[in-house]
């Protein structure tokens, strides 16, 4: 079987609270964009499992892949083992804030419970995605969502119609940022208007009005990143933020050519026009 695990952007990200157990309590619009890896799974010849990645280097040990952590929380849900070689082609940047890894992990379970007809609910995928990481039940329903909590509690988000119509940019520069780091940063604050209240208003408002709360931290640590933001206003985005804990930045365009001429336009690091979901 193979799968291409898409990535997302954030529309805003609000930091709200920490929480007792170190986590941080959140509010951020996730949506579904094209960018996507590719994913073969099949059963295995033998009794063993086997994870093959090609394209982007990953520096990350087999088993704490989170593809391979998807499936070893498959297994113990279901109480079997499901040896699979598995075939990763890696084409979303890593460190980008785009969920890259946690799409492998959430498609790794949708496949295998295609392949073993395990007959598994989207609820019960999504809290087997939990345990793998924070945005992997997201990529379980893989639709706008609303994602509160750690981000593990979703509900699904209307956004206006015109929404889709415009060109979505990612560009990443070449340093990335560790959601450690970017935690590390922050200073929790709670919000008087909600992230839904502000994603209904036209898209052309949403500069003063939309804000990731890690691009403050983010960026005084990281000035290219805040650059290219600055460039993708500037060349004409109606709206432009950083994704998640960075280090890739989206912008919207109200045309294909502005994006596409900006896209030609810039050398360093990853560049690529998507379509949303």
């Amino acid at each position: 079987m193979i799968l291409f695990p898409n990535c997302k952007i954030n529309l805003g990200l609000h930091i709200l609270a920490r929480r007792p157990d170190g986590y941080h309590d959140i509010e951020t619009v996730m949506v579904p964009v094209d960018l996507t890896d590719i994913l073969e799974i099949v059963p295995s010849q033998t009794d063993k499992t086997s994870l093959t990645v090609t394209g982007n280097h990953v520096d990350c040990p087999t088993e704490k892949n989170l593809v391979i952590k998807a499936l070893r929380a498959v297994e113990k849900f279901v109480n079997r083992q499901l040896p699979v070689d598995i075939y990763l082609r890696k084409i979303i940047p890593d460190g980008a804030g785009l969920g890259g890894g946690s799409s492998d992990a959430a498609f790794t379970i949708k496949g295998l419970n295609i392949i073993f007809n395990l007959g598994l609910t989207d609820s019960e995928m999504a809290s087997i995605a939990s345990t793998v990481g924070a945005d992997c039940p997201f990529f379980i329903y893989n639709r706008p969502m609303l994602a509160t909590g750690t981000g593990t509690t979703l509900c699904p988000v209307q956004l206006i119609p015109d929404f889709k119509n415009l060109s979505c940019l990612i560009v990443k520069p070449t340093e990335g940022v560790s959601t450690a780091e970017a935690y590390a940063g922050v200073t929790p604050q709670q919000r008087q208007i909600s992230l839904t209240a502000i994603i209904s208003e036209p898209v052309i408002n949403w500069q003063s009005k939309l804000f990731n709360d890690f691009e403050k931290s983010v960026f005084e640590k990281r000035p290219e990143i805040a650059d290219v933001k600055k460039r993708l206003i500037d060349s004409g985005a109606i709206y432009a933020a950083m994704s998640g804990s960075g280090s890739s930045v989206f912008a919207f365009f109200e045309n294909d050519k502005m994006a596409d001429d900006i896209a030609k336009s810039i050398s360093n690091g990853f560049c690529q026009k998507v379509k949303l979901l």
